[in-house]
C-alpha cells in the first residue's frame, strides 16, 4: 500500500513544496550559471529509471565543455569550475530533479540513477533496483556515498528494495539532511576513486552477458 500509493502521493506533495520553497535559490543559481557556463545553466543525461525505462535527468552543470587539441573533454577534475564545486558539494546540484520526481521519472527516496551503458552489467539479483523509481538520494548514499565500491553499493540498492517502507524511507531522508550539512563522504569526481561499473566488473569478473 506505501509503495503503491502513499510514496507516490507524497513524492508529489513534497518536490511541489520543496520547489516552491527553494525557487529563490534555485532561480539564483540558475542566473549564474547562465554566466558561468555561457548560457548553459543545466545538464541532461539520459538514464534508465523504473522498469529500466529510461528519462532524462536534469541536474546543475557543474563543469565546462572544454576539450584538448584533440577534442576530447578533459579530465573532470580540470573542468569543474569553482562555482560547480560548491554546488556539488553542497549536493545543489541534485535539487532541479525535483522536477523528476514532479514528472513521475523519479522518487525523493530510491537507487540513484545511473547509467544506460551499466545496465548489461548487472547481476539478475541487482536489477531489482530497477523495479521501484530511483531517488534522489538512497540507502547507498547514507551508508558511503561516493566512497563505497560498486558491489557494496549496489547491494544496498537491493537491500532498500526488499526492505521499502516508509519508517526507512523516513530514516534515509533524515541521515541525507545531515550528511548534506556536514558535506561528509562527498567525492567531486568519481573517477579518482573506483572505476566505471562496466570497467569494473570486466577486470573484476570478466562479465561476459
Amino acid at each position: 500500500m506505501y509503495e503503491a500509493i502513499f510514496k507516490r502521493l507524497g513524492d508529489i506533495f513534497f518536490s511541489l513544496l520543496l520547489l516552491v520553497l527553494l525557487s529563490p535559490i534555485i532561480v539564483i543559481f540558475i542566473l549564474i550559471l547562465l554566466f558561468v557556463n555561457k548560457g548553459k545553466p543545466f545538464f541532461f543525461q539520459r538514464r534508465p529509471g523504473k522498469d529500466e525505462k529510461v528519462f532524462t535527468i536534469i541536474k546543475f552543470k557543474t563543469m565546462t565543455d572544454e576539450k584538448d587539441a584533440d577534442g576530447i573533454l578533459l579530465p573532470n577534475a580540470l573542468r569543474v569550475t569553482p562555482i560547480g564545486n560548491f554546488i556539488r558539494k553542497t549536493s545543489i546540484d541534485e535539487l532541479l530533479q525535483l522536477v523528476n520526481v514532479l514528472k513521475g521519472d523519479m522518487s525523493l527516496i530510491g537507487p540513484r540513477p545511473l547509467l544506460i551503458k551499466y545496465l548489461p552489467y548487472y547481476t539478475q539479483e541487482e536489477k531489482l533496483r530497477h523495479s521501484v523509481r530511483p531517488g534522489i538520494t538512497g540507502l547507498a548514499q547514507v551508508s558511503g556515498r561516493n566512497l563505497l565500491e560498486w558491489d557494496s553499493r549496489l547491494a544496498l540498492d537491493v537491500k532498500y528494495v526488499k526492505e521499502l517502507s516508509f519508517y526507512n524511507d523516513i530514516m534515509i531522508l533524515i541521515r541525507t539532511v545531515l550528511k548534506v550539512f556536514d558535506s561528509k563522504d562527498v567525492v567531486l569526481d568519481q573517477s579518482e576513486t573506483m572505476p566505471d561499473l562496466d570497467v569494473f566488473r570486466k577486470n573484476k569478473y570478466d562479465f561476459n552477458y
